[in-house]
């Protein structure tokens, strides 16, 4: 059972205006067995994921406790994400307009 890290970073750029920040969540994982961990380990996940592990999978049967943005853990803190967009006066709801039309 330890605790690790996981911080990402956010830059926002438009025309003369960036905006930056991150994200730290703590999470803890459960203590494991050599079995659990070879186990895990033939499933092939850790294998492309930054950490080894993803939350969103067969990973998130070792984490016993976070602390922070679940989102972070994933890969992208859309709560942070979305108070930076804010600051051009974007909501979320736009977005999908944006990436749909383009602009």
């Amino acid at each position: 059972g330890r605790w690790h890290q996981v911080f990402t970073g956010i830059a926002l750029r438009h025309r003369c205006k960036s905006v930056t920040a991150y994200e730290r969540t703590k999470v803890h994982f459960r203590s494991l067995t050599d079995r659990e961990i070879d186990a895990y380990i033939s499933t092939g996940e850790p294998m492309d994921k930054a950490g080894a592990y993803g939350i969103q999978g067969i990973g998130a049967i070792f984490v016993d406790r976070i602390e922070g943005c679940f989102y972070n853990v994933m890969g992208l803190p859309v709560p942070r994400l979305a108070l930076l967009l804010q600051e051009y006066g974007i909501t979320l709801p736009e977005v999908k307009t944006l990436v749909r039309t383009g602009h």
